[in-house]
């Protein structure tokens, strides 16, 4: 037995080989063009869209910052606003509470004024009244006087009994 191979390189064994190996590269060119290429294609699209997204994204935090930083700038204006209208409410409240006060006290000095002139009328009238009485009395008195035809002392007495009937305080005021 002579020395047998295990594998021998003979030129069949050289141009099968040759050949597969042709075939397996083209095969690989072949597969990587129709295969390879379109994955790697829908590859880098795809990673574009997430760089797309991720730019939007960061974008559109950016705009909500702003909104944001503005919406609590536009708080802190109508806040303060507030304040503004409130403050001015409460000093138009204190002007119109004096006004309602001084009003008031005018309106007390004027009852309390009508009500002095009043009594003053009623004084008035009471004196007249007072006045009137006291000329009946004297007519009453010159009458019973001169029908009785007396001297000074039944006089002085009849005097007495009138201001006694009238009351001293008649005179006292």
């Amino acid at each position: 037995m002579g020395l047998d191979r295990l594998i021998g390189f003979d030129a069949q064994l050289l141009s099968e080989s040759f050949f597969t190996a042709l075939n397996i590269f083209i095969l690989f060119f072949g597969l990587s063009y129709l295969l390879f290429n379109p994955v790697r294609d829908v590859l880098e699209k795809r990673k574009n869209k997430i760089a797309g997204e991720l730019a939007d994204a960061a974008e559109d935090k950016k705009s909500a910052a702003a909104m944001k930083a503005e919406y609590e700038e536009k708080l802190k204006s109508v806040s303060k606003e507030a304040d503004a209208i409130l403050e001015e409410a409460r000093r138009k409240a204190k002007v119109r509470e004096t006004e309602i006060v001084d009003e008031a006290r005018q309106e007390a000095a004027r009852i309390i004024e009508r009500a002095n002139r009043e009594v003053e009328l009623e004084k008035k009238k009471a004196l007249d009244d007072m006045k009137q009485e006291i000329v009946t009395i004297a007519s009453l008195m010159a009458g019973k006087v001169v029908a009785a035809s007396i001297d000074t002392t039944v006089q002085d007495a009849l005097i007495d009994e009138t201001l006694k009937e009238m009351g001293e305080s008649t005179w006292q005021s």
